[in-house]
């Protein structure tokens, strides 16, 4: 009886190791990591961008998690298939309503999420506008918008 106690015992301290290093922070990236991830976000940014300026709405979709959450003034669009619906519209016209850029990335020390923000301009190339988006990691290399919001903040 004494060595089942102990059995379940070591079981349910195993369990528990288990558990509380599964609910542990993942380890923070190495700085030459994040610089890697740092600029992988910057430049699926800077394609997710190209994807306007390229009139090109599947390239568009192919960066938007199922699960994304897109602000559009006091709409919120949930979920993939509605945000490249009320897109659609923008990649209709020859050319581009407005186009951005990064200026800012951040990546969490786990290098599972990063911020991206930046200006957004006309046409004409005045500045308009503010982004900022969240970024996560799906697979290796692979990161996917999860949210994006903009602001028709007045240009400092």
């Amino acid at each position: 009886m004494l060595e089942r106690r102990i059995a379940v015992h070591a079981l349910a301290a195993g369990a528990l190791a288990t558990f509380v290093a599964a609910c542990a922070a993942p380890p923070a990236a190495s700085p030459a990591d994040k610089a890697l991830l740092t600029q992988q976000v910057t430049d699926t940014e800077r394609a997710f961008a190209k994807t306007m300026t390229e009139r090109d709405l599947a390239a568009f979709a192919s960066f938007v998690a199922d699960e994304a959450v897109f602000f559009d003034g006091a709409t919120v669009l949930r979920g993939k298939a509605a945000v490249v619906a009320a897109w659609k519209p923008l990649f209709a016209a020859p050319a581009a309503p407005f186009s951005w850029t990064p200026e800012q990335v951040e990546v969490l020390p786990s290098g599972t999420l990063a911020l991206s923000s930046g200006p957004v301009f006309a046409p004409s190339g005045k500045k308009v506008a503010s982004f900022t988006s969240i970024w996560r990691l799906e697979a290796p290399g692979v990161w996917r918008i999860i949210f994006d919001k903009g602001c028709d903040c007045p240009p400092p």
